[in-house]
């Protein structure tokens, strides 16, 4: 995908049709109009039903034969969406893995490494403190950027 390709997307994927996405994108199988209006409370069935046929159109989805089921078979990797990781339905920031790695070293080295306090363990306490304090920051930063 080039930019001006990129860019278009990113512009047809806002306000409620990128709701209907990340839903689609959570939910992993296929939905119906209905649980589409009732999960992302929309007024009424159509406009869940026009968002839908909107990502149709975009070639991100496609509308099954039997039953009339939306299924998602396109994924992008625009905006927001950059800064996740999908592990099966869920949906999680790229930084809480690097809040989780860092946090669990931390707390093995105080635990288990810790000898006293000398210059050099006051140090590495207070770097790991910062260092575990900006991703779980970070993490918590992209995670309120999600669309709900």
């Amino acid at each position: 995908m080039n930019g001006n390709d990129e860019t278009d997307l990113e512009y047809a994927l806002r306000g409620k049709a990128w709701k209907v996405y990340w839903f689609l994108l959570k939910t992993g199988g296929p939905v119906g109009v209905r649980e589409v209006q009732r999960s992302l409370h929309f007024s009424s069935p159509s406009i869940a039903f026009h968002h839908l046929e909107q990502l149709r159109e975009l070639g991100l989805v496609e509308k099954q034969e039997i039953g009339g089921h939306y299924v998602l078979v396109g994924q992008v990797k625009i905006g927001v969406l950059r800064h996740f990781v999908k592990l099966g339905k869920l949906l999680f920031p790229r930084y809480f893995f690097y809040a989780l790695f860092s946090t669990l070293f931390y707390i093995f080295y105080i635990a288990v490494l810790f000898t006293g306090f000398s210059r050099d363990n006051l140090f590495i306490i207070s770097f790991g403190a910062i260092v575990c304090a900006i991703f779980w920051y970070e993490a918590y930063r992209v995670w309120t950027m999600r669309p709900f």
